[in-house]
């Protein structure tokens, strides 16, 4: 449910930022939120990043769906993934 809220939450942000590209906002506040836009960019590719290099030999490759979700909603797709992994481990293996 709060993980659900979060992606909805980070759809909503990500519309406020792409919407001042197409309409912008008064100079200071424009600028602040290209910014805000750069480095939210960044942190999600590079979250991506770090999930492909952490990712053993012998585990599937993530699929594409699945790496534009992680792109988009971030630690909350990240976060859905970790309980759904810890779901489909066996009882006994593992913490």
């Amino acid at each position: 449910m709060l993980i659900n809220l979060g992606r909805l939450l980070m759809l909503m942000i990500w519309g406020f930022l792409l919407f001042n590209l197409i309409q912008p906002f008064p100079k200071p506040l424009k600028y602040f939120l290209d910014i805000v836009l750069f480095f939210m960019v960044v942190m999600h590719a590079l979250q991506l990043t770090l999930l492909k290099a952490t990712l053993t030999k012998d585990e599937a490759k993530p699929r594409a769906a699945f790496q534009e979700r992680v792109f988009l909603f971030g630690v909350f797709e990240m976060v859905a993934w970790q309980k759904q992994q810890r779901a489909q481990r066996p009882a006994g293996r593992g913490r």
